[in-house]
């Protein structure tokens, strides 16, 4: 037995972790505006990655940023939640933890700009006939 009573393994319990993960992308979705934001720009840099042709390697580096981006955001929420639950008043610990997670999907996101420009930047340029 797992933890709570829980069987370790069973195929019940695996479509179910699928099920709770799906609740879990539907919260942040519908309740984080970041999350929302991030779906939009993946869904716009897909189309342009589609538009400009980008090769195997740079969807590769894309997906890798999608998932990255998307990842921290989902744990930056669910860190969120945690603090909020566990320290509802204001407590100078919690405001760093919210504050630090929310840092490091900071990070991210630049890194991931940066990547974006990086693959991006040279084919609209060639497009525009600047070199």
């Amino acid at each position: 037995m797992g933890l709570r009573g829980k069987k370790e393994f069973g195929i019940k319990r695996f479509f179910k972790s699928f099920k709770y993960s799906i609740e879990g992308l539907d919260y942040a979705y519908k309740n984080e505006q970041s999350m929302f934001i991030h779906f939009i720009a993946i869904l716009l840099v897909t189309l342009t990655g589609f538009f400009l042709k980008i090769n195997t390697i740079e969807w590769l580096f894309c997906i890798c940023m999608f998932g990255i981006i998307m990842g921290a955001e989902l744990l930056n929420t669910a860190i969120e939640a945690v603090v909020d639950m566990v320290m509802p008043d204001i407590h100078p610990l919690a405001k760093i933890a919210k504050d630090t997670a929310s840092a490091a999907v900071f990070v991210l996101s630049i890194m991931t700009a940066i990547v974006g420009l990086i693959i991006f930047l040279p084919k609209i340029f060639n497009l525009l006939g600047w070199f």
